[in-house]
């Protein structure tokens, strides 16, 4: 019998009396944890992460897994405050952060409570004040070289140790590929919840809790989490899902510095070079246009008339999941549950057949001009404008116009 027990008290086992050397067992974990010796199952617990897919395969009852049996953290009622993940790049706060303070704002005023940043980096207290003139009433500041870029371990050890000392109820990231990366870490290592790409956050009044709306089922149903048990109740968010702060540049906070032993900025990993994106039209999260394609276009070489038009709007170029499923545009371009929320002044939808999953990317637009050639093209019931027609022709003779218009 070979056993791991981890610090949740959760263990594995094989019984070996049981296990008749079937490798079903080899076959279903998706860590390559399980290898076979003398024709019985052993478990690398060095990889296992105790997911349950070889007791679900095995037919025999061979394994065994104990339910983690973890406590709820003893005094939730030490937990106060909203705080705000303020990611950077190049020292530049993201505008999503913006964002979440102005919803973090109206969640911390709900709880009658504050609202700070967590500010990581390298000569970043200049941007203090930003954040304080977007609505924080605090920012707790950690700066060092080794912080200068994002990295995954150095970041979460730093926030891990800000909320073991300070202990806020809430702490918001936008769902950027840098905050995806790190609530994670950090909820796994705090062993509290996540809720992941969120659309929607409000409080519970009566029980002080965070309602997390976000979609489920493909996008079918809006499901509301809460985190009864642990703290902080963390969640990521969507870009664009709320307006930014208003900007009072009257407001000033208090700044508080924190620093640590060198290495808990040490990474495993090590940073060699960042290079940008390289696009012709705008930043599709940030655009006020946007020309998105479909699997209408035919063929990848078709997104140079969605570009034309992109270019000429000042705008950036979106995609569906199809096209991009395709291979067609890179994944960085697309729009949708799976892609980027985006809430553009204009939103051209050419070609896109108007998937739900789709909508939920870009269904708060201000303006929405659908092209499809099927007039029973579901984009049609959102849209604002609808053109039934060969986009082929309809978009190169938008372009055309605009070109007249513009003068460009």
């Amino acid at each position: 019998m070979a056993e791991q027990n981890n610090s949740q008290e959760c263990s594995i086992r094989i019984l070996l009396d049981k296990c008749t050397g079937c490798t079903l067992c080899v076959k279903s974990c998706p860590f390559g944890a399980i290898t076979m010796q003398d024709k019985k199952a052993v478990i690398d617990f060095g990889k296992c992460t105790l997911c349950g897919a070889c007791v679900a395969i095995c037919k025999f009852k061979a394994i065994e897994l104990t339910t983690c049996k973890v406590e709820p953290k003893a005094d939730l009622s030490a937990y106060k405050g909203v705080w705000v993940f303020a990611e950077q790049k190049k020292g530049n706060v993201q505008s999503v952060v913006y964002e979440l303070l102005g919803k973090g704002r109206e969640l911390a005023n709900d709880l009658g409570t504050e609202l700070a940043c967590i500010l990581i980096g390298d000569g970043m207290e200049v941007k203090a004040q930003e954040l304080f003139s977007r609505g924080a009433d605090k920012v707790y500041l950690v700066e060092d070289p080794k912080l200068k870029n994002y990295m995954d371990e150095p970041y979460t050890n730093v926030i891990v140790e800000l909320v073991k000392e300070f202990k806020p109820e809430i702490l918001l990231y936008g769902a950027t590929s840098i905050g995806r990366s790190l609530a994670s870490r950090v909820a796994v290592k705090l062993y509290t919840g996540l809720t992941a790409d969120c659309t929607g956050l409000a409080i519970d009044k009566e029980k002080k809790l965070l309602l997390q709306t976000r979609p489920a089922f493909g996008g079918n149903i809006m499901a509301t989490i809460v985190c009864e048990n642990y703290r902080p109740q963390m969640s990521t968010v969507r870009h664009k899902v709320f307006k930014e702060a208003v900007v009072d540049k009257a407001r000033t906070g208090q700044v508080v510095k924190k620093s640590y032993p060198g290495n808990l900025y040490d990474s495993r990993t090590k940073l060699l070079e960042i290079k940008e994106e390289e696009s012709t039209t705008a930043n599709l999260t940030e655009a006020n246009i946007i020309v998105s394609g479909g699997r209408g276009l035919g063929k990848p070489e078709n997104f140079k008339i969605i570009e034309d038009l992109a270019k000429v709007l000042g705008g950036a170029v979106g995609a569906s999941r199809s096209a991009v499923d395709a291979e067609w545009i890179p994944y960085s371009h697309q729009v949708g549950q799976t892609g980027k929320t985006v809430c553009p002044k204009i939103y051209f939808a050419c070609g896109i057949s108007g998937q739900i999953q789709h909508l939920a990317g870009m269904s708060s637009s201000d303006i929405i001009i659908a092209i499809n050639k099927d007039p029973l093209a579901p984009i049609f019931t959102v849209a604002t404008y609808g053109i039934v027609g060969d986009l082929n022709e309809v978009v190169p003779a938008l372009t055309q116009k605009f070109k007249e218009v513009l003068k460009k």
